[in-house]
């Protein structure tokens, strides 16, 4: 094992976690730098077993309630956003309330509001006039044109006569 292996090894055995394989030791025992890194990290780890965290002062409590009651108080005699300042008020609140229930109402599902006759699907008749430009106008004229339509070696015809024009 080299150096590098040892070190990650280290803190668990300094810690006593982990027992050390012959190997380890081994390396320890001919590695000064690897010995002197454990010893150092053997002195933290009992230095840290020693080591007592101070007590809090008697008055720590009472003076963290304090504080929290003074932020607390702070924060309500701060005014709120001025967008949803008028929220606080029960009158407004409940008229957007139903504000925004009638409008879901309206556009979520008309049948609440309004019931439809059913509709006809009979095809309008071909006596009715129907205005070119239209879908249907449109349609009925692809119809009444479905010969010329079906033949596209015309339109290719027109295609390359008209890039002859463009490009003399």
């Amino acid at each position: 094992m080299n150096c590098n292996q040892i070190r990650e090894l280290l803190p668990d055995l300094a810690a006593g976690m982990d027992a050390a394989t012959p190997e380890v030791e081994k390396h320890i025992t001919s590695c000064n730098e690897c010995a002197t890194h454990l010893r150092d990290l053997q002195k933290t780890m009992a230095l840290l077993d020693e080591w007592q965290a101070p007590e809090p002062s008697p008055y720590f409590d009472t003076r963290l309630e304090a504080r929290l009651r003074q932020a607390r108080a702070e924060e309500m005699a701060r005014p709120l956003a001025v967008w949803f300042g008028w929220l606080r008020r029960p009158a407004w609140a409940m008229s957007l309330a139903t504000f925004v229930f009638a409008g879901a109402l309206l556009v979520g599902n008309r049948s609440y509001l309004y019931q439809s006759a059913t509709i006809a699907t009979k095809p309008p008749s071909p006596s009715l006039p129907v205005e070119p430009g239209t879908a249907v106008g449109d349609l009925q004229a692809l119809a009444r044109n479905d010969e010329l339509y079906a033949d596209f070696d015309v339109l290719d015809d027109l295609q390359v006569q008209d890039d002859v024009t463009e490009n003399p």
